[in-house]
């Protein structure tokens, strides 16, 4: 069984310290995404990557539309990992929507987490009443509409937007190209799983302290909603970024760094 999951979810593991740092990809991306991150944590941590199902070098036969169609499919991923590694004390650093799922794993297993890093995190990504999520319902249904009508249109239109920093396009064509390698069912599918999810009623429930890293002008999460977070996650530390855009462990590693490193102590 273990040995299973290790396949499955293309688990590496490497690093010359103790402390299990696991590292959680966003939606339409795999491990290789952390490249940057990583190599400042693998002399003192142990750093351990992982796909999930569907994404990456994972084992896509293993897909269960059922258990993917909400994030708590996802955060059975992240505990299967931490099972199958006998993992303890783990540092958790998940990036967007990776946030929540990290945050229902540790709600349902906090024996296995220290700390939560979340990386442009939202618990809702639809406004609400006095709630700023950043899109209207009817905006995402027509962003999924057209993701299931033109998938690879959607991804080269939206990727870059995701990304920001139009002056560096390469970072906006890799994140374009990860998005075109996921399989489009898949892909819609984990869309919907994170855009329609609404995990503010689970904020509570954390007791793993948090560090929300916050990115300026990210159409994903807009800054309310790292205020949002902040004054809703106990034990939580917020730190808003220079990094624009929604992936600063790709656009700024350093800043990143820096914030996680200052945090950890």
């Amino acid at each position: 069984m273990q040995k299973n999951i290790l396949v499955r979810n293309n688990v590496k593991v490497f690093g010359n310290g103790t402390q299990p740092m696991l590292f959680a990809h966003g939606f339409g991306c795999d491990q290789n995404m952390w490249r940057y991150i990583t190599p400042a944590f693998e002399e003192d941590y142990r750093i351990v990557l992982f796909d999930y199902v569907g994404a990456g070098k994972s084992d896509r036969t293993s897909y269960n539309a059922e258990r993917y169609s909400s994030l708590h499919g996802y955060a059975q991923d992240v505990l299967d990992v931490c099972e199958a590694l006998e993992l303890q004390d783990t540092i958790f650093v998940g990036h967007s929507v990776s946030s929540m799922v990290g945050l229902l794993a540790a709600v349902e297993k906090p024996e296995y987490f220290s700390n939560l890093i979340m990386v442009g995190p939202s618990p809702c990504y639809i406004n609400d009443a006095d709630y700023i999520g950043g899109f209207e319902r009817k905006d995402i249904e027509e962003l999924l509409e057209t993701m299931e009508r033109n998938y690879i249109g959607w991804a080269n239109f939206l990727a870059p937007n995701i990304m920001g920093n139009a002056d560096r396009p390469e970072l906006g064509q890799e994140l374009t190209e990860s998005f075109c390698s996921t399989d489009p069912v898949i892909a819609s599918q984990f869309a919907k799983a994170t855009f329609f999810s609404d995990n503010r009623k689970d904020l509570f429930k954390l007791k793993v302290p948090s560090l929300i890293l916050q990115c300026s002008e990210d159409i994903i999460a807009p800054v309310e909603v790292g205020n949002y977070l902040q004054e809703n996650l106990s034990n939580s530390t917020f730190k808003l970024m220079k990094a624009k855009g929604h992936c600063p462990h790709m656009s700024e590693p350093e800043e990143t760094i820096m914030y996680i490193k200052e945090y950890l102590g």
